[in-house]
């Protein structure tokens, strides 16, 4: 059982190690930065294949808005970029040194840099589609649905929401108010309003971009019951819009991508691919 899980870690490695071209720690926000002492950067997996130009995934890491860090998701971007996808992973400031709006500012600030820059490492930047897991989902939902960051939603092709979080933050906030637990008084403000301009929900129209999302049974109950609620409103304007529900917890939702021959990258490639 030992020397299986040891070829494993082997294969895994030799399958991902080789097939892109890793740039690190790249700038994409302006420089008068001040939320805290490290500036945020992103980093970029690119396929080894430099004959075309590759559809782009920026992808947004999850952690309670409060944790996380783009260097945990390496496996996952060379897994990505081993697929055909140029992939960005930024990393943004987390509370409490910036709340919900500031770090959405930041994920639109990586999506406009992506588009003027991406040609240089191989990516398409009319085919940019966003990823996210947890609170990810919710910022990448929420960067491209409320018109007060992007204003442009053409300028992403589709978005993959991976057990999404915070996708009515209105609601949920009003029932279970923020507190300093987790800093989300300072994440979320204590202004209902607030909420309402947070909570990807109240932003679904005909203007919305594709979504796939991804969800899974074991997960936060709330979690669940919102996303439930979103798919069901996302469906009146996109009827053919898919869910896709796993027997899984809410951190092996992201995990499964760590692993390279997962059937998720064929899902998510043939909705990229079904996207002109």
């Amino acid at each position: 059982m030992r020397l299986l899980f040891i070829l494993s870690a082997i294969a895994i490695f030799l399958v991902t190690s080789c097939s892109s071209i890793k740039h690190t720690d790249l700038d994409y926000l302006n420089n008068s930065y001040q939320l805290s002492a490290t500036k945020p950067t992103l980093n970029i997996f690119q396929p080894k294949d430099s004959t075309q130009q590759h559809d782009v995934l920026i992808f947004i890491h999850g952690g309670n808005w409060d944790s996380g860090s783009k260097s945990t998701y390496s496996i996952l971007g060379r897994n990505f970029a081993k697929k055909d996808f140029v992939t960005v992973i930024p990393g943004y400031t987390l509370s409490p040194f910036a709340n919900y709006d500031m770090m959405t500012q930041q994920i639109t600030q990586a999506i406009l840099w992506t588009k003027e820059n991406i040609t240089s490492y191989g990516g398409n930047p009319n085919r940019i589609f966003l990823m996210g897991h947890s609170a990810g989902g919710h910022l990448i939902a929420l960067a491209t649905m409320n018109p007060k960051y992007l204003n442009d939603p053409t300028l992403v092709k589709g978005l993959i929401l991976d057990d999404a979080a915070a996708l009515d933050q209105y609601k949920y906030l009003q029932e279970n108010p923020p507190t300093k637990e987790d800093y989300y008084n300072i994440t979320w403000t204590k202004d209902p309003e607030a909420w309402l301009d947070a909570s990807p929900y109240y932003f679904i129209d005909e203007n919305t971009p594709p979504i796939l999302t991804y969800l899974g049974t074991k997960t936060i109950p709330s979690l669940y019951y919102y996303n439930d609620l979103f798919h069901q409103k996302l469906i009146e304007v996109q009827p053919d819009a898919e869910l896709i529900i796993l027997n899984k917890k809410h951190v092996p939702m992201v995990t499964q991508f760590f692993w390279p021959f997962s059937t998720r990258f064929k899902e998510i490639k043939a909705f990229t691919e079904g996207i002109n």
